[in-house]
């Protein structure tokens, strides 16, 4: 058996401290999301809540705004995080041929963007002037590629041995059929990576709906539960609120807050455990420099 040695001990414990401090606020806002206002009134939440109740949970879904956010997001999220696959993807292999013409000065312009950008409201003219205002798709197409995603994925493909291309091509591969079949089956720590960073992106969106989409019928999940939590005050007092608190004595601001902080991470959380395998490969591209 393997000794441990000290100094791996102690970077071990380290880790762990780390690791319990990144943890440790997630989980002590789930304990408050389930605690009761008696716990609260009792002297706050402590490690372990001492019951559990789901009314917080009750309450931010009793209007369906939170439900129909939720769907929302979920639409946006997926087809978005294909759309930015499918434009990374391809923009990123063309760029890694050194035959493409104008290749230089498309690298250039992209660059440029990342340190500048034409401003807000020329940004507005343009939206407006294709008719995304009050459209799901507003918040898909103009974010349909990052930047640093495209250079980072252009650098993978380059990195690819040339010899599975080149024998593809005597086979009678064109193009097209190259990057489906030979590139991206062994570009999936890079895929998983970018699925991942894409999707937790179009997730966590909220500030193009904020100024783009009027419909509140049309909010995402981030913008429906800003909302709920800016309103929260006002909407517990409201009739229909005082009502919905009549009927669940444990419903108190703090909790409600907990919980929509819970139900706005966990969808988003479940999709690491799917890529986490790939993503621990992907992230270390351009690390090491042989």
């Amino acid at each position: 058996m393997k000794r441990l040695s000290v100094s791996n001990a102690l970077i071990a414990i380290i880790l762990g401290l780390c690791a319990i401090a990144a943890v440790f606020p997630f989980y002590q806002t789930l304990v408050l999301s389930l605690s009761t206002l008696l716990d609260r009134k009792a002297g706050g939440v402590m490690l372990f809540p001492r019951s559990i109740d789901l009314s917080s949970y009750q309450y931010i879904f009793h209007e369906g705004k939170v439900v129909n956010g939720l769907l929302i997001s979920v639409f946006v999220t997926v087809l978005g995080t294909l759309v930015n696959l499918v434009v990374t993807t391809t923009g990123a292999y063309a760029l890694s041929k050194n035959s493409m013409p104008g290749r230089n000065v498309i690298l250039t312009c992209i660059i440029f963007t990342m340190f500048f950008s034409g401003g807000l409201i020329p940004y507005y003219l343009t939206i407006q002037s294709l008719h995304l205002q009050n459209n799901l798709l507003v918040m898909i197409l103009p974010a349909a590629v990052n930047a640093f995603n495209l250079i980072l994925m252009k650098n993978f493909f380059g990195s690819v041995n040339p010899a599975l291309e080149e024998s593809a091509k005597i086979d009678g591969a064109n193009d097209f059929s190259i990057l489906i079949r030979v590139v991206i089956p062994v570009s999936l720590p890079i895929m998983a990576t970018m699925s991942l960073f894409y999707a937790v992106d179009r997730w966590n969106e909220w500030y193009l709906p904020m100024l783009f989409i009027n419909d509140i019928n049309l909010h995402p999940l981030q913008l429906v539960l800003r909302d709920t939590i800016t309103n929260l005050s006002q909407s517990i007092n409201s009739p229909t609120g005082q009502q919905l608190a009549s009927q669940m004595q444990n419903v108190y601001p703090e909790s409600v807050k907990s919980a929509m902080i819970i139900v706005s991470a966990i969808p988003i959380l479940m999709v690491y455990p799917f890529v986490q395998k790939h993503f621990n490969a992907g992230v270390m591209i351009g690390s090491v420099k042989e």
